[in-house]
């Protein structure tokens, strides 16, 4: 039963409760009511929160202070690259409390749809001070070195092809100087490049944050990052790595898009407004 509850088991040999994104909103909406869909509401909020406003503010410091360009002034990819996945690393391992516990709310439901480990808990709050109770300071940190290449991989994908695609359509002129359409259409790649690059850690490491554990807090399906995604792709061949693919763009597309769009032109205001 711990098996299939974690999440892996080979295609065919496992009852299917959502077929896709849709009907996954119906059988939920359906067997545990509406209210069900914003499980995690206020963990996500937090996270995004901490994890955005440390991720994007230090690479908005990093390209103001001209760390991105090289000698010649223009964008260099290896170093966007670079510090879009340190920047991504500092958020994404302070928040990783509290994704750890949206994992395990958006993960309770029905027993008759429920899909991997059910943890049961009552509220953010409650799950944090139960953790850490059991488990101690480190509890709250477990699975954070498994998510942080997801979190290296997606935040490094995102803008360094955010700030390339907005240079090369400048430097093509497709759109006026300076217009929010460059912004938007640049947002609009990077949603599709994100989702593809991060699915694969995506699902690793929600079932590293959602595994059972033993009594010190350890995980008892999978030892780490590479073990889970050995697991994942031996059992589930290279489409398990991609399961939830439509998912995570309904979720990760709009998000990249409007945040990356409304970040940007919150600078340039910014900047029109201060020099």
């Amino acid at each position: 039963m711990d098996f299939l509850m974690s999440g892996l088991a080979a295609p065919g040999t496992y009852q299917r409760h959502y077929r896709n994104v849709f009907h996954a909103f119906i059988t939920i909406g359906r067997v545990d009511g509406l209210a069900a869909l914003q499980k995690g509401l206020a963990p996500a909020l937090l996270y995004q929160f901490l994890m955005n406003g440390i991720r994007l503010g230090t690479y908005g410091l990093a390209e103001a202070g001209g760390y991105l360009h090289t000698a010649e002034g223009t964008l260099s990819p290896v170093r966007s690259a670079a510090a879009g996945a340190l920047a991504g690393v500092m958020g994404a391992y302070l928040g990783s409390p509290i994704y750890m516990v949206k994992t395990h709310l958006q993960a309770q439901a029905a027993s008759e749809i429920a899909v991997g480990h059910q943890y049961k808990h009552q509220g953010m709050f409650q799950a944090l001070t139960k953790i850490g109770q059991k488990h101690g300071l480190v509890g709250l940190w477990r699975g954070a070195l498994g998510g942080l290449p997801r979190v290296i991989v997606g935040s490094s994908t995102q803008l360094c092809t955010f700030s390339s695609t907005k240079d090369l359509m400048t430097q093509w002129e497709i759109f006026p100087p300076q217009s929010w359409k460059v912004a938007l259409a640049a947002a609009m790649v990077s949603g599709i490049a994100v989702v593809l690059a991060m699915t694969p850690f995506d699902v690793v490491s929600t079932r590293l944050y959602n595994q059972p554990t033993d009594a010190q807090g350890k995980g008892l399906m999978y030892r780490g990052l590479l073990d889970a995604l050995l697991q994942t792709a031996r059992t589930e061949g290279i489409f398990g790595m991609y399961k939830g693919l439509g998912a995570s763009y309904f979720r990760l597309g709009p998000h990249t898009i409007l945040s990356l769009f409304f970040w940007d032109q919150l600078r340039m205001l910014y900047y029109t407004y201060t020099k």
